[in-house]
């Protein structure tokens, strides 16, 4: 008979669930917790595990975000696997010491069940926080499914603990639809993770290790012409340099529990697509399901979603336009007021367009902030306004096209 070490289980979660048990396979020695909608549950069910002395960890109960990531400084530094999650403001609080972390290569892993931001106040799927502050020095990777969010942390840690890579990682998904709906998750045995997510070593990371027997500084000042931009440049590397970790670690955990993730990006009919939309998250997931309709009614459309912003995916982008496709919709679930889309990712994408050796029609679109619904038959709609462009070059010109961009669902003219 096997032992609870060498049995797979399949349990039906919720998405926070399924990123505590990611936190508590992963083993982690270190959980500093401050609960805010729709991530509670995630610390909550951490803390049921640490009570039950089913995870050998320490639980640290602060009064804000902002303590959460700085206990996790505290911690990293000695060495511990170390993990935390938060959402909309917690993380606008914290952020302050994002940039700690990152630029202390410390390789913390946080999940973000994101949301939107206020005022006015609203606790739904939205990926405006995250992505306020895409730019702070932390590999980010969107979870699609349930399944993704636990498997995810595991990767997670492989990648971020890399001596070559030494970075934090957030895994985001959207709040409510996957933070709090169940869905059946696999749980490898327990023998099969440690195999393949090793444990720290005891000394700590090669590059810092608090020891009261060794004493160190850190983060004292530097003069201009000392080493501050050299770090910089170093995690710009190290960011660069995670594309190639990330690739090999997604083939170890195929080879070693039979799921793929393909890499950076994932395509969907592809191929021979000469209409594509890009996404990220959840709703790039439900973009397949209109890609399938549009191909029965013979439309060469196709899907591309981004599971990781950070490293941006440059190269499988511009493989992308160099292939057949001549029209991409690019859709971002978040804001960037000002900016030449409004979207953030659309504007990162579309500067790679110059990049291309051809030409690619663009057309960026906002959906789903704040919660609100996008149907398949919206995305049918978008893939519509795709093909129109390609065959008759007409841009949208309804109410919801406002400065250039789609606001998918947008209830006001301007």
């Amino acid at each position: 008979m096997k032992t609870e070490q060498e049995k797979e289980q399949t349990i039906i979660m919720s998405g926070n669930y399924a990123a505590a048990w990611g936190a508590k396979c992963s083993k982690v020695k270190v959980v500093s917790a401050y609960p805010i909608t729709p991530q509670t549950t995630v610390v909550e069910k951490l803390s049921e595990f640490v009570d039950n002395k089913e995870l050998d960890a320490n639980y640290i109960r602060v009064e804000s975000e902002h303590s959460v990531m700085a206990a996790l400084v505290g911690s990293s530094m000695t060495g511990a696997r170390s993990f935390s999650a938060t959402s909309g403001q917690g993380l606008l609080y914290m952020t302050e010491m994002l940039h700690w972390v990152s630029s202390s290569r410390l390789p913390i892993v946080t999940t973000i069940a994101s949301r939107g931001i206020a005022p006015p106040w609203n606790i739904w799927a939205d990926y405006t926080d995250i992505l306020s502050i895409r730019d702070c020095g932390w590999i980010i990777q969107f979870a699609s499914t349930h399944q993704e969010i636990f498997d995810s942390i595991l990767m997670a840690y492989k990648i971020a603990e890399n001596s070559e890579i030494n970075l934090p990682y957030f895994i985001v998904y959207g709040g409510f639809i996957q933070s709090h709906t169940s869905k059946p998750v696999r749980i490898p045995p327990q023998k099969l993770i440690d195999d393949f997510l090793p444990q720290p070593p005891k000394d700590g990371w090669g590059h810092i290790n608090l020891d009261p027997d060794k004493p160190i500084t850190h983060g004292n000042l530097v003069m201009p012409e000392q080493e501050y931009l050299d770090f910089r440049f170093l995690m710009q590397d190290a960011m660069i340099k995670s594309k190639e970790t990330i690739k090999k670690t997604i083939n170890g955990f195929n080879t070693k529990f039979g799921r793929n993730y393909n890499g950076l990006v994932e395509e969907y009919c592809c191929e021979d697509a000469d209409v594509v939309v890009i996404a990220y998250g959840a709703l790039a997931e439900q973009n397949k399901i209109a890609v399938d309709q549009m191909r029965a009614k013979g439309c060469k459309a196709g899907s591309l979603k981004l599971r990781y912003i950070r490293p941006f995916p440059t190269e499988e982008l511009l493989e992308l336009f160099n292939g057949k496709v001549e029209v991409i919709g690019v859709v971002d679930r978040g804001t960037a007021f000002g900016n030449p889309t409004g979207g953030p990712i659309s504007t990162e994408v579309m500067s790679l367009l110059f990049r291309a050796k051809r030409k690619v029609k663009a057309l960026p679109c906002i959906w789903g902030i704040g919660g609100r619904n996008v149907t398949v038959d919206d995305q049918v709609g978008l893939y519509e306004k795709l093909l129109r462009i390609k065959n008759k070059n007409e841009y949208p010109t309804d109410e919801t096209c406002q400065h250039g961009t789609v606001w998918m669902g947008l209830k006001i003219g301007v």
